[in-house]
């Protein structure tokens, strides 16, 4: 079987750190039985996918479509990359054609230190 269609994607992290409230890129995550952990940090990863400022957009990223906030986030009964509205809690699936259109505001996270 020829795989010429498989291209490795790249694999990035950033990471809400618990005790000092911050968003960070790591250096180092670990590896325990396949599973990518770093203690007392929430792992958020890359979607592949940059705002129409060419922003990367990463998981529990809110994204700004006029005056509409939508939370990114990994649906894992659909399996993939899903938009939440903030307010009216509707979702629809995140694609390049949509988020092109889309400003990166914040994590999630930050938000919630800020209030």
């Amino acid at each position: 079987m020829d795989i010429e269609f498989y291209s490795p994607r790249k694999l990035k992290f950033k990471a809400w750190n618990m005790e000092t409230n911050l968003l960070m890129r790591l250096h180092s995550i670990d590896c325990i039985k396949g599973e990518l952990q770093k203690k007392d940090h929430i792992l958020l990863q890359f979607t592949g996918l940059t705002d129409m400022q060419g922003d990367e957009i990463y998981d529990m990223d809110i994204l700004l479509q006029e005056a509409e906030k939508f939370v990114v986030h990994w649906d894992s009964v659909a399996h993939g990359w899903r938009l939440t509205n903030m307010e009216s809690s509707s979702e629809m699936q995140l694609a390049d054609t949509v988020v092109q259109k889309m400003l990166r505001l914040c994590s999630y996270f930050e938000s919630q230190k800020t209030g």
